[in-house]
Formats: structure tokens, sequence, C-alpha cells
């Protein structure tokens, strides 16, 4: 072939090369702008607006059909998850606290142009009542339920433990552990062999950090209920798995999730050099919800930007 010269591709293989992006420069780096927002944060006055995916994410379908509903949906992870979801087919509920109203808003209109049907629950997970009428409205509004994304959390800096309050640590335990442990016992009913429930773990599993004693903890045991819960309930064909992400950069972290010394260097630890955004994960969460990743249950897909476990 008179192009392909010294075993060089002809312009029309070239063509077909994938653009490679250094995963290192593909998102901002520190030092950040220190900022603070009241809990629970909006992503709108984040500097910089995190990455959901919003305009990167393209799907394939491989989620046709497919019915989720994700806690914490209105932000951060949670929210790239959502819009992936429904490019890849599913129609989506999502949960998030009233004062998350127009995160929540800017994420129901994502998922209609996706030309899937976007539900918006808001509610507070500390409320066990609560937590079975959001299972109960999801089912009925998207006529069912196969996918359900444990991801809301709360996490607060403290430099030592004599400064958590008993009402702080209750907050943490509560939106963490109990409130998964309340949805998945009233979701079970509905989950047909085939379905996927996903837990959010965290690098603070493995390697917790000194300030964020109350917060580790529940990451901890997020990990181990999912490897409990996938022996529990794999004989049913229902699929168990985790996500533990390491620094990403979301409204968590500005509204007392680290200090604001921490804001200012965050994720520069990692071997990247930056922290990850909410759009980086999103493909974890689809193919642990789809029919193609079978086999995969109780496990924990770590990104952390080269550090953490597993």
């Amino acid at each position: 072939m008179e192009n392909d010269i010294a075993g060089q591709p002809d312009q029309k293989t070239q063509n077909l090369q994938p653009t490679l992006q250094d995963p290192t420069t593909k998102h901002p780096k520190p030092p950040f702008e220190r900022q603070f927002q009241p809990f629970p944060g909006l992503v709108s006055k984040m500097i910089p607006v995190p990455d959901h995916g919003e305009k990167s994410y393209k799907g394939s379908g491989r989620l046709q059909g497919r019915k989720a509903l994700i806690t914490g949906g209105d932000s951060g992870i949670g929210r790239a998850a959502a819009i992936a979801y429904a490019r890849e087919g599913a129609d989506v509920a999502i949960n998030y606290l009233p004062d998350e109203e127009s995160d929540a808003q800017e994420v129901v209109k994502l998922i209609e142009e996706a030309g899937r049907k976007a539900i918006a629950i808001p509610g507070d997970l500390r409320d066990e009542s609560f937590c079975k009428k959001l299972i109960l409205k999801a089912v009925e509004e998207l006529g069912g339920l196969d996918i359900l994304v444990n991801n809301a959390g709360h996490q607060k800096t403290h430099e030592t433990i004599l400064d958590i309050s008993t009402e702080e640590f209750d907050r943490t335990m509560k939106t963490n552990i109990y409130a998964p442990f309340w949805l998945i016992k009233a979701a079970l009913p509905y989950l047909k062999p085939g379905s996927s429930i996903i837990g959010l773990s965290s690098v603070q599993a493995y390697d917790p950090s000194e300030d964020l004693y109350d917060y580790a903890q529940t990451k901890a045991a997020t990990t181990s209920y999912v490897k409990s819960l996938a022996k529990q309930l794999g004989p049913k064909g229902i699929r168990v798995n985790g996500v533990a992400p390491g620094p990403v950069w979301t409204a968590l972290e500005i509204s007392g999730g680290q200090t604001q010394e921490n804001i200012e260097k965050f994720g520069g630890d990692t071997p990247l050099g930056r922290p990850g955004q909410p759009a980086e994960l999103a493909s974890i969460f689809v193919q642990l919800a789809d029919n193609d990743g079978s086999f995969a249950s109780g496990q924990i897909y770590g990104s952390a930007g080269g550090s953490g476990q597993p």
C-alpha cells in the first residue's frame, strides 16, 4: 500500500486513531481558591464548577429501560451517575435535601433532555419513615426499580474527637449508615434478579484521615455491608458493589468536608497531582449496573488518581 510507508498507517487509518488525554492536565489542579458554603452547598457556586459530564458524557444504550434511584443525585458523584444513567437509557429518580432544589432541577433538566423520565424527591434520609416513602414513590413514579445507588453522604472535618458533638456524630451515622440500611430493606421486595445495589465507599475506609474520624468509620462500614450483602443476595440474582473514590471536587468538600487549608491544595498529593471530577467516576457506576458486569458482585471499585486502595 503506497501510503503505508515504513509501517506507518495511511491517512484513513490515522483518522480513526483515538485522541489520548493526559490525565494530569485533563482537569483543574491546585492551588484552588479558598471557599466555604453553608452545608449542604451548591455546585453552581463552586470555583471552579465541577464537571459532572454535562457536556462530555455520551451514552450508548447500556441501561435502556432500566429504573434507577440515586440518593444525593443533585450534585457531585450522584449527579454524574444520574446524567450517565439517563444517557444510557435509564429513567432516574434523585433524592436530595430541600436546600439543594436549584441543583436538583438542573439535573432533572439534563435527564429529560436525554429523553428519559426524571423524578425529583426531596427529603432527609435521616428519617426512617421518609426512606420508606422514598422507595415507594420511586417505584410508583418509575414503574419499578432495579438500580439503587446509595450515594448520599455527610462529611465534616474535626481536628479532634473532642470537637464532635453527639448530634454531629449522629447525623453522620444516620446519613451514611442508617439510611442505606433503611433504603435497601424497603427496596428489596421490588428488586428482581439482575438488579444492582451500589454503595459509596471511600479511600477513607482504608487509610482514614485524622480529622475525619466519624466519616471514615462509615466508609469502612459501607465496604463491609457491600461484601456481606453481596453474599446474602447473590443467590437471588441481585448484585451489590461499591465505589471508593479518592479526593473528588464536590460540594461536600467546600461545605465543611475539608479545612480551608486542605481546599487550597485539594488533590495535589495524588500521583496525578489533582482531584478527580465527578464525571470521571460516572462510567464505573454504569458498568456496575450494566448486565455486561454480571459477574461483579461484592467488589469495591477504586478511583483515586493513583493512590488509595483497593
